[in-house]
């Protein structure tokens, strides 16, 4: 039995998610005596791809091509389906990232194959894979099997713990796709990146401001609080849509799906699609004048007040501890 584990990469770097993916692949295949073969699509990204070998990976496969340097939905779908089918694969893991969210879709329907998405655990039981994963905006949780010849499961971000690497290297194979013009009917033309920017689907600390803050120019004191503790600076879709904050920032059902091990929300009342990106946090810390918002109903601690005073208090403390 073989899994297809599908590392993402970006420019040339791997994101967290492949090597949380890889792990939760080597752990299952432990578990069902299969092999986990991990794929690394893109342009100049063989000589990284051994270093997967140190997450569990048996091998990797390479398909290292000019023309997927940058993500096209349509042509990552075939490369991967077409890998599925060249390894006999019978699993499939991948991020549910931005990327997983939208290839995952494209790959079952080449394979036929039955789809778990947005997994929040893993395991395997008899020699069959369940999965866990929340439905209605996380008010519920299932447990699923998947019952086609070629399972998919999409894993959370930052759910799946990949630990350090134990430092051995997998053997690395290039492998290579027919890829048509038709095949890049969508595709990214360009992607820029705000330097230095934590992205908050991979931060292990988020602190989030909402309409609460009354204006954007509120919002410097969730950045001096996010800065103080390492974190990434998130926002609600209100905020976001009120411009205040750009998209990549807004957590919930329409922006990104987050799970840090400590979630900040000031000035967040708490609406179910906020929730639903969110409350799979570790912690969850909630700041708020009103004592009946809803972001009580899943804070670990709730602080009930004004978040002009509390924040910049909870900050000046965070501060004095580190002696700045």
């Amino acid at each position: 039995m073989n899994i297809v584990a599908f590392a993402e990469q970006r420019n040339g770097q791997f994101k967290k998610t492949a090597f949380e993916v890889v792990k939760a692949a080597r752990t299952a295949a432990d578990q069902l005596k299969a092999e986990v073969i991990a794929l690394v699509i893109g342009n100049n990204v063989q000589s990284m791809a051994g270093q997967l070998g140190g997450y569990g990976a048996s091998k990797v496969l390479v398909v290292d091509d000019p023309r997927v340097a940058l993500y096209s939905t349509t042509a990552f779908a075939k490369i991967i389906a077409d890998i599925v089918r060249q390894e006999s694969a019978e699993i499939v893991f991948l991020p549910a990232s931005a990327m997983g969210k939208d290839v995952a879709p494209r790959i079952a329907v080449k394979l036929k194959a039955g789809l778990a998405s947005d997994c929040t655990a893993v395991s395997v039981e008899n020699g069959t894979i369940t999965a866990r994963r929340p439905v209605f905006a996380g008010k519920g949780i299932v447990h699923v099997s998947v019952k086609t010849g070629t399972k998919i499961f999409s894993l959370r971000p930052n759910v799946f713990t990949a630990g350090e690497s134990n430092g051995s290297s997998a053997p690395v194979e290039k492998r290579s796709v027919d890829l048509l013009e038709g095949d890049f009917a969508c595709a990214v033309k360009e992607t820029k990146v705000a330097g230095g920017k934590k992205d908050v689907s991979e931060a292990d600390i988020i602190v989030s401001g909402g309409r609460g803050l009354k204006a954007p120019e509120n919002f410097k004191m969730i950045e001096e609080l996010a800065e103080s503790l390492g974190a990434a600076v998130g926002a609600s879709r209100a905020v976001v849509d009120a411009g205040w904050r750009p998209h990549d920032e807004q957590v919930g059902q329409t922006g990104k799906t987050v799970s840090p091990s400590l979630y900040i929300a000031v000035g967040i009342s708490g609406a179910v699609q906020h929730l639903a990106g969110m409350s799979s946090s570790k912690y969850i810390v909630a700041i708020n004048k009103d004592k009946d918002a809803p972001i009580f109903t899943v804070a670990d601690y709730g602080i009930v007040g004004d978040a002009f005073e509390v924040v910049p208090a909870v900050t000046a403390e965070l501060k004095k501890l580190q002696g700045k």
